[in-house]
């Protein structure tokens, strides 16, 4: 992988190596042996998702060692040492951060073993280039881990937008659960770096491309580990059943809600609770004493998410707040009326607002004579 002869020019690069491996080393030893949160004392991570990134950072600092012992003994990719050193670190990166990835997605429990079954055809054709030496094995096998790529990158687009909508119905506070953004950035640069190691062979602007995007790789990797909420409870997705205790051959979903809208405003309106902050679609329907199944029918039939619910109700309670401090003339902000009408954050407030009233809260307050 690297120059027998490594001239002083490529200092830069070893440093880049060495600083790669220690950044991944810190990593897996915090997550692993750390119980508290560094980056967010008040937030709780899925201990799925730390331990499946703890694999990942190690098998990344492993996979450092591996190159370089291949370095120091014979520097040939084409080798036997040099194709289990692609395969392990082919096999372990994709395996732990597919389960990472996963996991940060808690609308449902994913396996990893698809994604361990689609990397075996690479391990074959690895195993027959090495029993019966031919370039085509090995370019077949790049052209699976490949599709393998595409395929995967595919299945995450739909299953961030799955949980996407499983959270905008499910709960009404999405800041720290929203990954999109950075999930979809997480897929693409993890497995970028598989692809440049399993390319990086000769040319050294790839070996410095490939450490010098890893080291802020894996400090946003943790830091998004750290800073993703574990989720309380399993909302009923929306593929499911009415519970069986419930069902009635004369009657259908669609009948099961009546009665809900009252409930809604007796125990949820009338008290106010749609003030409690991470106030989630499961505790809502324990609190108005029915099924989270049947209450997830009733939004789909009144056309909203519990998403727009809640929040709906919140920005009619910060409009009433407003209009209270403009009548007595008391001096206020936007920010502390956002707090007191339920919103943890005022960037989900301010998101919630134009999309309910059609203008950003600045515009409006100033439509108002604010």
């Amino acid at each position: 992988m690297f120059n027998q002869d490594i001239p002083s020019g490529q200092l830069l690069y070893i440093m880049l190596y060495g600083g790669a491996a220690m950044a991944a080393l810190i990593a897996f030893v915090y997550l692993l042996l750390r119980r508290g949160n560094a980056f967010a004392p008040d937030v709780t991570p899925p201990l799925a998702m730390r331990r499946w990134a703890a694999a990942f950072f190690a098998v990344a600092c492993l996979g450092h060692f591996w190159w370089l012992l291949l370095y120091f003994r014979s520097n040939d990719i084409n080798s036997v040492g040099g194709m289990v050193v692609s395969l392990l670190d082919c096999v372990g990166l994709l395996t732990t951060i597919a389960g990472t990835l996963f996991a940060m997605l808690q609308d449902r429990k994913r396996p990893v073993w698809p994604v361990v079954v689609a990397i075996l055809p690479y391990a074959v054709l690895l195993a027959l280039n090495l029993a019966f030496p031919d370039r085509r094995f090995y370019d077949i096998a790049i052209a699976c881990i490949l599709l393998f790529y595409v395929l995967f990158i595919i299945y995450m687009v739909f299953a961030v937008r799955q949980y996407r909508r499983w959270l905008r119905d499910n709960y009404a506070d999405l800041e720290h659960k929203e990954v999109r953004q950075s999930y979809m950035l997480i897929v693409v640069v993890s497995l970028l770096l598989i692809l440049f190691y399993m390319f990086d062979t000769r040319y050294m602007a790839i070996s410095f491309i490939v450490q010098a995007i890893e080291i802020p790789f894996f400090g946003f990797l943790l830091w998004r580990v750290e800073t993703l909420q574990q989720l309380d409870g399993t909302p009923v997705e929306a593929t499911e059943e009415a519970p069986a205790e419930q069902e009635d051959d004369d009657a259908s979903p669609s009948d099961a809600p009546s009665g809900i809208g009252q409930l809604l405003e007796l125990h949820c309106e009338g008290t106010q609770l749609y003030l409690q902050h991470d106030l989630s679609l499961s505790q809502l329907s324990q609190a108005i004493g029915t099924n989270h199944y049947y209450l997830s029918q009733y939004f789909t039939q009144q056309g909203l998410t519990y998403n727009a619910y809640i929040n709906g109700l919140r920005i009619r309670h910060f409009v009433n707040l407003y209009n209270e401090a403009v009548a007595n003339q008391r001096s206020f902000t936007a920010q502390q009326l956002a707090s007191e009408s339920g919103f943890r954050s005022y960037s989900t407030f301010s998101a919630a607002f134009k999309q309910r009233m059609g203008q950003t809260v600045t515009a409006w307050m100033r439509g108002q004579g604010q």
